[in-house]
């Protein structure tokens, strides 16, 4: 096949402004006002409808695009969530996958006067509200990138992309849908993701590991009902204490350290570098756009030290607890139980299933006063270690992210858990990965004030057009 002309990236930034402007902000406003929670936090997602109005919200979105040979198509098994199946034929005989979701994370309390998860409000270049970055701006983002290829008749590969509906839930339904489609998906030797994040905003960021998670609910109980503080603190054990006593097994309250080794993964000198690399390039930076309350400071001062503890240590956070009642409503009684939503994070190579056991043990075993102690509703998904960038890879990244943002891409672990990312490894070991998204500082996934950076957005939608025209050069 002739070399694909070169792409022209004034002409690409130029329709790729157009297109979120006039049509994919506006549509992103809509879905911001629709409260698709996932599945995990909204048990009864499928009656309420949500999910579904967001899904043809999308698709009637993307049946207005231009793209030749398109092909969509909504999937639903029964008792799964919705997925969306798009597929565009190419010049080549490759496949290159490319990887979203629009299901969203509950409201959280905190969001600044004047905003809200499902009020979409454009500020300057952020646009506020529950989704629009994590991860609804996918679809289009992708499908843009096709437009401004087709655009120039640059040919590409044959693209497929996948939109599912449960990621924010642990992306339970995904494999079913991955065997499913296991024939109409193919193998990709280019698999794509737009839901990761950013350590700035200043260029292309390509996500190098992930962290695997263990989430479950921790319950303590000591009492059918609860009593008379007065009567019974001294005789009868609190169950908050009892639930922190727990927990030191697990993590060192005072230093924040994760205790058991089998929790630890060996850090590849690779990794080891980038992580210095990135310290000195963003500095004090990596710690400074969190909003921090009062005197409080990070964890250490050494900015190598706190990218390897987001992104190659374990790390427990209490992300909800149960219980306990509203401070206005605390009487004097002494509870007959305390449960915690425990969330501990992975790193690379620590198996999640194995962790999981091993962890229930550690919590559950030898309760103290023989209380009832249990750890249930526990989900378990893998790392991820990116596979080393091809030349050809390499250099698109670098290129692209110096056309578009002016500057050299850089390389980052991230923190959090895209569990898609260990199956597709799996199952396509031979494949490139490009981790990329918007979710920079400040940006706030999955807590108040969320809001999708646009012009980072449309610089990254014009660098995976061009790493896709590189694909189909290599």
């Amino acid at each position: 096949m002739p070399k694909p002309p070169s792409l022209d990236a004034a002409r690409a930034s130029e329709l790729t402004a157009e297109l979120y402007a006039t049509s994919i902000v506006p549509t992103l406003v809509e879905y911001i006002e629709i409260p698709n929670k996932s599945p995990g936090f909204d048990p009864e997602w499928e009656r309420s409808g949500h999910m579904r109005r967001a899904m043809d919200l999308i698709v009637g979105w993307c049946r207005t695009r231009r793209i030749a040979g398109m092909r969509l198509e909504v999937v639903q098994l029964p008792g799964r969530t919705p997925l969306l199946f798009i597929e565009v034929p190419g010049a080549i005989d490759d496949t290159v996958l490319l990887y979203g979701h629009m299901d969203k994370q509950p409201e959280m309390t905190g969001w600044a006067e004047g905003l809200g998860p499902w009020q979409p409000v454009l500020r300057g270049d952020r646009l506020y509200g529950r989704g629009g970055a994590d991860d609804g701006y996918s679809t289009f983002a992708s499908l843009a990138a096709l437009e401004v290829l087709q655009d120039q008749n640059i040919p590409h590969a044959r693209c497929v992309v996948i939109i599912e509906g449960c990621e924010e839930s642990g992306s339970g339904d995904l494999p079913t849908y991955i065997e499913h489609l296991r024939e109409r998906i193919g193998t990709p030797s280019l698999v794509v993701c737009l839901d990761s994040g950013a350590a700035d905003y200043e260029r292309l960021w390509c996500t190098t590991s992930l962290r695997g998670m263990v989430i479950g609910n921790l319950h303590v109980d000591v009492l059918r009902e609860g009593v008379h503080s007065g009567e019974a603190s001294g005789i009868v054990p609190s169950s908050f204490r009892i639930a922190r006593s727990v927990l030191d097994r697990l993590e060192d309250a005072k230093t924040g350290r994760i205790l058991p080794e089998w929790l630890y993964a060996p850090i590849p000198a690779q990794r080891l570098a980038q992580a210095r690399a990135m310290a000195e390039a963003l500095g004090d930076g990596i710690a400074n756009h969190y909003p921090w309350q009062g005197g409080t400071r990070p964890v250490t001062a050494d900015p190598a030290e706190l990218i390897l503890n987001r992104t190659w240590r374990p790390q427990l956070a209490i992300t909800g607890a149960a219980g306990l009642p509203a401070l206005g409503s605390a009487g004097n009684v002494l509870r007959a139980g305390t449960a915690l939503r425990v969330s501990l994070r992975l790193p690379p190579g620590v198996e999640s299933t194995n962790a999981k056991a091993r962890l229930v043990r550690l919590l559950t075993e030898d309760p103290p006063y023989g209380a009832d102690v249990r750890f249930d509703s526990a989900e378990a998904n893998d790392g991820w270690n990116a596979p080393a960038l091809a030349p050809w890879l390499e250099a698109a990244l670098r290129e692209s992210s110096q056309a578009y943002f002016g500057a050299p891409a850089g390389y980052m672990g991230e923190g959090g858990t895209i569990p898609f990312m260990a199956m597709l490894g799996e199952r396509f070991p031979d494949a490139q990965f490009l981790i990329t998204g918007v979710l920079g500082p400040e940006s706030n996934a999955h807590g108040p004030n969320e809001f999708l950076h646009v012009p980072t957005a449309q610089k990254l939608t014009c660098c995976v057009a061009a790493t896709i025209r590189a694909h189909a050069l290599r």
